[in-house]
């Protein structure tokens, strides 16, 4: 039995089920669990033998559903579930509004009609409402869903009773359009276009938000997907293409020119440059010889080699990576809406003055009708329609005029890590830099031509794959060398014309040359240069070193704009790679950091993480790699590079498309701004409903002209979000 255990949750409408799951869980005896509402998902550890299937029975005992969570496959079908469920009810509510509000659409025998309509959203559309309302019932609990599916209820049962025995089914019926709780033609209003509206507005709302909870496990696949396929395995000196899932530790495989490394190893025969961004975030491939470790899915480069695996399937540092992502996602604390909260007290208390004043009513005039309506009334009033679109459709704007800038907001609970964030985590590679190497500066010895140098070095470079030697290259438009060799670790030589001509390291380079010494003023140059962490190659030919190349992964321009916006957000800017100390201090240096970590590896960014907010810090994160994709999820606020990985990508709460850190001031910007569009929101709703409850309560609106005031404020939530659409990025 495995230590630990991950279910994924289904049925979950709030944080309240999370808190409720999570404390059944707790009772079992050797069970520490932590539900997480936002990925729908448990994580629980385990101090004794326990089957999984006695876990899943507890949640399922508990009211919801639970699969262990290699094999979950529900999400896809949930969301296109309330997708269906959404557009059938907002296409049935349609005509029923219009006929409803408009006196000149009534045509003969039309509430009939409405009714028809209303009876299947209210039955089936409002289902997950009237579901989650019967199961907090159950546990003595009321949510907004407890008073979304009594409003609709209400005014449904309402309108079936007037239809039916009030007199408001005979054909020729019109509405009354009177204030108060009295129809002005003796015969009972009806309300069908509020039970039909109220369900597809939190609908649309519950679809929007399902879409951005679907993506939250998507990290996970994003690692899988980085891992070989297959492995050219060396079965009695004989290769044979095998599943990577039937190599096992001891096992021999060969690794061609551009594929994966099946596993974690050690190589056996061969030399090569391993490109392990995917897993190091380093731009720069490593040289590999014989006894040299590899690990699994990173990229062979340039040569041939056989591998001896040493670490197989869930012992790998790239299953390793998964697990930690899993870990930090699953450890995340839910982030609780503003509208749950509040429901906590606003749903009982309203429910509350609706009883009394059905009981006032019938006690003080003795008119059932007048306490029915009164009460009616009192639910429509405060039924939350406006607070369910007070959330998605600001996040709607936003995000949609986020998209437009290249940001991608993942959901509402990123808005307030964006207000709470108070330091920034910054990888180097692919963030502050961009990722690639690039030719910064041409040395030259005393009397040389700096042209002329760059072309001898680009003709003989041409003839490699090495990243630095296409940085050299670059765009020039040389012919390549003759006689061209490619010497492991060291540098390449060929020749140019009549000349032959090094290219590598220094003290190599003056020793095939013929050399005595370099140059002083070139030494002095390039010892500058690697005391700034940049990659220096020297080029000679006839004796002595003419020249070096300095290479370097570029800041990008923008890099410490965007470094000092941030800090007058209020975030203090940490530097976080796994490169060396010399080179990550240069570029902090160069950007504006104080704060730099460098030399760490992919467990040890997420332990820094972890640090800070030990310090009671509030952290955000961006990185582009799979090295970062755990400490992304770590992080409270998760940024990833667009330019990454999928699997950074899908273990942040922000995407930026464009590798451009002012996009981070933007995001940021936006999403604050976002923020304070969704409480103002909240605060329009929750306002109005204040106001209208006691005029509702003592019969001086109707449940008509409740339905319209709920609709305003509706109207008013969404003209306010639509001001997003305003919004400017930094230039």
């Amino acid at each position: 039995m495995a230590d630990s255990v991950e279910l994924a949750i289904s049925g979950m409408t709030c944080s309240t089920c999370a808190s409720r799951i999570e404390r059944k869980l707790n009772r079992v005896p050797g069970v520490r669990a932590t539900v997480n509402y936002a990925t729908e998902s448990a994580h629980i550890d385990l101090d004794s033998e326990i089957p999984v299937a006695d876990l899943v029975r507890v949640v399922e005992q508990t009211g919801y559903a639970a699969t262990p969570v290699d094999d979950h496959r529900g999400a896809d079908g949930d969301v296109d579930a309330l997708r269906r469920r959404s557009v059938v009810s907002l296409v049935l509510a349609l005509p029923v509004v219009a006929v409803s509000m408009i006196p000149v659409l009534q045509f003969p025998g039309w509430q009939w009609a409405a009714l028809a309509l209303t009876t299947v959203i209210v039955a089936w559309g409002a289902w997950p409402f009237h579901r989650a309302a019967a199961l907090n019932a159950r546990h003595a609990a009321a949510t907004m869903d407890t008073l979304v599916s009594m409003g609709v209820l209400a005014a449904y049962l309402w309108s079936l009773w007037a239809i039916l025995f009030g007199g408001a089914g005979v054909i020729g019926y019109t509405m009354s359009h009177g204030f108060g709780n009295h129809s002005t033609t003796g015969v009972p209003d009806i309300y069908l276009e509020v039970a039909a509206v109220v369900p597809v507005f939190l609908l649309a709302g519950r679809w929007f938000e399902a879409r951005a909870k679907r993506r939250s496990t998507a990290a996970l696949r994003a690692l899988a997907a980085l891992a070989a396929p297959d492995a050219a395995l060396l079965i009695d000196g004989v290769e044979r293409r095998v599943p990577v899932a039937e190599v096992r530790v001891g096992d021999s495989f060969v690794v061609r020119p551009g594929e994966r490394i099946a596993t974690d190893g050690v190589v056996e025969d061969g030399a090569s440059a391993v490109d392990t961004s995917l897993l190091t975030g380093e731009s720069l491939p490593v040289e590999v010889g014989v006894g040299d470790a590899v690990v699994g899915s990173s990229i062979n480069v340039d040569g041939v080699l056989t591998v001896r695996a040493t670490r197989v399937g869930a012992d790998t540092q790239l299953a390793q990576i998964s697990r930690l992502v899993m870990r930090a996602q699953a450890g995340k604390a839910p982030v609780q809406r503003l509208a749950d909260r509040i429901s906590a007290v606003f749903v009982p208390v309203v429910i509350a003055i609706s009883l009394v004043t059905l009981a006032a009513w019938w006690l003080i005039t003795g008119d059932v009708e007048a306490a029915f309506t009164a009460a009616v009334a009192v639910l429509i009033i405060a039924c939350p329609c406006a607070l369910g679109l007070a959330t998605p459709t600001a996040i709607l704007v936003g995000t949609g005029r986020g998209a437009q800038l290249g940001i991608l907001i993942r959901g509402p609970e990123v808005l307030e890590d964006t207000r709470r964030a108070s330091v920034i985590v910054l990888d180097k590679t692919g963030t502050v830099t961009t990722g690639r190497m690039a030719l910064q500066d041409v040395l030259v010895a005393h009397g040389e031509d700096s042209v002329v140098v760059g072309s001898m070095a680009a003709s003989v470079e041409k003839g490699s794959e090495h990243p630095v030697a296409r940085a050299i290259v670059g765009g020039l438009d040389v012919a390549p060398a003759t006689d061209f060799a490619n010497h492991r670790g060291l540098g390449v030589t060929g020749r140019v014309g009549d000349v032959a001509v090094a290219v590598g390291r220094p003290a190599w380079v003056a020793e095939m040359v013929g050399a005595h010494s370099i140059a002083p003023e070139l030494l002095a140059g390039i010892d500058a240069a690697e005391g700034r962490g940049a990659t220096v190659v020297a080029v000679g030919w006839e004796g002595a070193v003419r020249g070096a190349l300095v290479v370097a992964d570029a800041i990008r321009p923008t890099s410490a704009r965007a470094i000092a916006l941030l800090r007058e957000l209020g975030l203090r800017p940490v530097l976080l790679t796994g490169d060396n100390t010399r080179s990550a201090h240069a570029v902090a240096a160069s950007v504006g950091i104080e704060d730099v970590r460098a030399e760490v590896m992919p467990e040890d960014k997420v332990a820094v993480v972890r640090e800070l907010q030990a310090t009671g810090a509030s952290v955000a994160m961006t990185g582009d790699g799979v090295n970062d994709a755990a400490a992304l999820a770590q992080a409270d606020l998760g940024i990833a590079m667009g330019a990454g990985t999928d699997a950074a990508i899908e273990a942040s709460d922000i995407t930026l498309v464009r590798s451009d850190l002012l996009s981070a001031v933007d995001a940021i910007r936006l999403s604050r701004r976002t923020l304070r569009t969704i409480k103002g929101n909240l605060f329009w709703a929750f306002a109005y409903n204040i106001a209208m409850i006691p005029l509702a309560a003592v019969g001086l609106l109707s449940p008509l002209f409740a339905g319209a005031a709920m609709a305003f404020s509706s109207v008013f939530v969404v003209a306010n979000s639509l001001l997003l659409r305003r919004f400017r990025p930094t230039s």
